[in-house]
Formats: C-alpha cells, sequence, structure tokens
C-alpha cells in the first residue's frame, strides 16, 4: 500500500486551474447572452422596419457581425483550454482512485476521457467513469456501497442537452437566411448560454467535492502508514 500512497498524485494547482477557467466560462456565458440580446434586437428591428436608411441599418449590422465574432473567438479559446483542463483533472482523479486502493474498477485513467471521443458510448460510458470517481473517492475500500449524489446526473443531463443544442447551432447557423430563421438560431443559442453557466456551476460543485474526497483519503492513508512505520 505505501508504493501506491507514495504515487497519488497532489490536483491542488490543477483543480485550482479548472476552477478559474470555470469562471472565465460563466462571464463569457453572460456576456454571449447581453450579446445575443442585443442581436435579438436588432433583427426585431429589422423585421419590424424601424431603419429608415439602409447604411445605418448596414452599419449596425457589421457592428453587431464583429461583436458576435470577437465573442465566438474567445468562447472557443476557452472551451478548448477549459475542455483541456477539465479531462486532464478527470484522468488524474480516475488515477488517483485507483492508487488509493480502489480494487475492480472498471475504467482506466485513459478511457475515463477517452469515451468522450467516442460516438454512442460517449452518451453513458463517460458518466459511468465519474460516477465510478466519486464513488471510489468517497471510500475506495468500500466503494460499491456509496451512494451517487444528485449532482452528477443533474451536470450529465445538462451536459447531454446542452451538446444536442450546440448540434442544432452547428448543422443551421450555415443555413440560417432571412430574419425568422436567425431568430429562432438566436434564441436556441440563448438558451445554450443559460445551459453553459449551469453546466459549469454544476461542474465547478463536481471537482470541488471530488477533489477534497481524494485529498482527504490520501491523507488518512499516509497517516496511517506512517503510524505504521513508526
Amino acid at each position: 500500500m505505501s508504493g501506491e500512497v507514495f504515487e497519488f498524485k497532489n490536483s491542488d494547482k490543477l483543480t485550482k486551474w479548472v476552477k478559474y477557467f470555470l469562471y472565465i466560462q460563466v462571464v463569457i456565458a453572460v456576456i454571449s447572452i447581453a450579446s445575443g440580446y442585443m442581436e435579438y434586437n436588432l433583427l426585431s428591428d429589422y423585421k419590424n422596419g424601424i431603419y429608415m436608411s439602409q447604411e445605418l441599418a448596414m452599419a449596425d449590422g457589421d457592428a453587431n457581425d464583429k461583436r458576435l465574432q470577437a465573442v465566438s473567438i474567445i468562447y472557443l479559446i476557452n472551451f478548448i483550454i477549459s475542455g483541456f483542463l477539465i479531462l486532464k483533472w478527470i484522468h488524474r482523479a480516475n488515477y488517483n482512485s485507483h492508487r488509493l486502493g480502489a480494487e475492480n474498477m472498471e475504467f482506466t485513467s485513459g478511457w475515463s476521457i477517452g469515451f468522450y471521443f467516442i460516438p454512442i458510448v460517449g452518451l453513458f460510458k463517460p458518466y459511468q467513469a465519474m460516477k465510478e470517481i466519486w464513488q471510489t473517492s468517497h471510500n475506495p475500500k468500500e466503494w460499491n456501497m456509496i451512494e451517487v449524489s444528485k449532482l452528477l446526473p443533474a451536470w450529465w443531463t445538462i451536459w447531454l442537452i446542452n451538446n444536442f443544442l450546440g448540434q442544432i447551432i452547428f448543422r443551421t447557423a450555415g443555413d440560417a437566411e432571412g430574419i425568422e430563421p436567425l431568430m429562432r438560431l438566436n434564441l436556441i443559442t440563448q438558451a445554450s448560454n443559460v445551459l453553459d453557466i449551469f453546466l459549469a456551476i454544476l461542474t465547478f460543485l463536481l471537482i470541488v467535492k471530488i477533489h477534497e474526497k481524494q485529498k482527504h483519503a490520501f491523507e488518512n492513508t499516509a497517516n496511517k502508514q506512517f503510524n505504521r512505520d513508526k
């Protein structure tokens, strides 16, 4: 057991960085909602014929497109960085569960993140892997007896819904022509932005709770090992 304890990887710094980028995700989502609201009002003005000058209408449209493009770029950058950090965190959390002495785990560190990239199984396997991490973090020795918090299914449900909305946005964005289709696309995008906020909050809570439990389990195991070696 002592060898396993010393192989435990401290996740304090990684957890802190994940939390920072989740904060940023919430801020970007709020900015996106505000930007989307402005775009919806612009489209409504187009629909209602508010603009008396075509030049002014085109100028406001160009300004709207530039603003949306800037927000989209910032969102994409944060999505890539935060996604990488979260997957790295999941990989390490699974690794540490093994190191804490959890036996008969179904998922390896690699597959705990690998399933996110595989169609069909990516709809349920990542959740099962996170569920296993939750259970083994709370009680490495009798992890099968641990009940799963409602936080996990809530987190995964929002993840799936938001991914579904993302697919709709991706597939319809290029074909949306005319004011009505653009307004519908705007509302779907707004819904996705709202879900981004809830997803960031749930991910934050999930990561913090698992990190705290693993750190506590490691300290207890290390103290027991120290007392036996005295």
